[in-house]
């Protein structure tokens, strides 16, 4: 036990950044639901990836008769986000949290849990940060889904943590806080059949 201790110690060191910090890179419901203590909030650019709908939901936003989706971090593009600075002493047990919310013990592996590059929009500094990307080997993947698809979908999907509908516009209502426009998520919330997208501004910064 003390020999795994030891590389549990090591392993979490190396994903602390020089200043201090474990970084968590929240693009979806945890910019708005992070659910763990942090130091810091940066508005981040990661680049190589995107926000998608493209993760059908079982459990948290539908049931498997039926499903919901949630989103993935897919490849290709680049995504805006939030990046939450973690203090050192702080990280193991985030870290834990994290990956039971994102990897849950029993559950099919919809994310890989990646350390990514990407840039602190306010300060222009490059770390590394902990991020959640989307499976694409699992059976869940669908990132293919045409846009009236997904908005059928979420219309009726309902699960453990609530309606579908509400977690896409919540994370569009946080976005456009942030300056932040995503043209995909717009075209899906604009497709749901109430006017739930109808009042999202336009001209904001695509990310």
């Amino acid at each position: 036990m003390q020999h795994a201790s030891r590389a549990d110690a090591v392993a979490l060191r190396d994903l602390i950044d020089a200043d201090g910090h474990l970084y968590v890179f929240a693009y979806g419901s945890l910019i708005w639901r992070p659910g763990f203590d942090h130091a810091r909030a940066h508005p981040a650019l990661l680049r190589g990836f995107h926000r998608r709908f493209c993760l059908w939901s079982h459990r948290y936003r539908g049931t498997p008769e039926q499903p919901g989706l949630v989103l993935g971090l897919d490849r290709g593009g680049a995504c805006r986000g939030l990046a939450f600075g973690v203090r050192a002493a702080e990280a193991a047990e985030v870290l834990a949290y994290l990956d039971d919310r994102e990897l849950p013990d029993g559950a099919e592996q919809v994310y890989h849990r990646r350390m990514l590059p990407l840039r602190l929009l306010d300060t222009g500094r490059m770390v590394r940060a902990v991020a959640y990307v989307a499976n694409r080997g699992c059976r869940l993947y669908c990132g293919r889904l045409s846009a009236e698809r997904a908005a059928a979908a979420i219309a009726q999907g309902h699960g453990q943590m609530g309606a579908n509908r509400d977690y896409l516009l919540n994370t569009l209502r946080h976005l456009r806080q942030m300056g932040v426009r995503d043209a995909g998520l717009d075209r899906i919330a604009a497709l749901l059949p109430t006017d739930g997208g109808a009042n999202l501004s336009t001209g904001l910064i695509v990310g």
